[in-house]
């Protein structure tokens, strides 16, 4: 889960994709559909991030995509494999697994609503439910599962040691985190949080490609593109005339109060 996310903000940190912090959410699943044993990680990830000095919300560099995939899948790859050799173990992973291609699976989410859900159907639930059990005879167990190639219904019989096997390989560790939040959504990230929101709220977000000054004036032209209803009366429209990046906040900065 930390090199997934890790290898996501790497790339993100470059301004050619986005140039600024992700909010990640990282939820571990661990079963496949007929209960066998496939751990994978889902992200849920902001369409944009957070640059460094908190003075803007940088949206994607592409409209279409974050990053890109065959990147990711490299830097991922490269990433666990490190990993597993700080904890010493890599000696019991075939070398062979790392010099295949792996797979990640990049896809747009819309305003996250739909994958919010989708992935909340897993965060408190076990493997199998108890209204897919169909029957339990002669010490084998039957359920019901939706192949997910062709979504089809079909039925799985497996002795009872095998069917309690399959479904206790998916019962986590005692204490083992299986939501975690990384870059905005880190626990220690709150302030960070509160000034993306204040940015999303009130500002448009920032191009993908930095601005050569501190300050900007907008000709005529561009103010029309920049104009939008006040927040306050939703009547009279805002126009900016000049932008200025915001000094970075200071650690000791009263985080109750709304930033200036």
């Amino acid at each position: 889960m930390r090199e997934a996310a890790a290898a996501l903000q790497h790339l993100a940190d470059d301004p050619k994709w986005v140039g600024a912090t992700l909010g990640i959410l990282a939820v571990l699943h661990t079963w496949a559909r007929d209960l066998s044993y496939h751990p994978h990680v889902h992200l849920l990830v902001t369409a944009g991030g957070l640059t460094d000095q908190g003075e803007a919300w940088r949206k994607p560099a592409h409209s279409r995509f974050l990053v890109p995939g065959y990147a990711l899948s490299t830097i991922f790859r490269a990433k666990v494999r490190d990993a597993l050799d700080r904890e010493k173990l890599l000696d019991q992973v075939d070398p062979a697994v790392f010099r295949k291609s792996w797979n990640v699976h990049l896809e747009h989410a819309g305003d996250g609503e739909h994958a919010a859900e989708y992935l909340s159907r897993y965060v408190h639930r076990v493997a199998l439910t108890n209204d897919r059990i169909e029957a339990f005879d002669q010490g084998r167990v039957t359920f019901r599962y939706i192949d997910s190639r062709t979504h089809q219904t079909r039925h799985l019989t497996l002795p009872v040691q095998a069917f309690i096997a399959r479904f206790l390989q998916h019962v986590l560790p005692k204490g083992f985190q299986k939501i975690r939040g990384y870059g905005l959504f880190r626990p220690a990230a709150a302030r960070q949080r509160e000034r993306a929101r204040h940015l999303l709220e009130l500002d448009p977000a920032l191009p993908p490609s930095p601005k050569s000054s501190s300050a900007e004036t907008l000709d005529d032209t561009s103010n029309r593109d920049h104009r939008r209803l006040c927040s306050a009366c939703h009547h009279g429209h805002l126009i900016r005339l000049r932008s200025f990046h915001r000094p970075p906040l200071s650690p000791y900065a009263d985080t109750d109060r709304a930033p200036p």
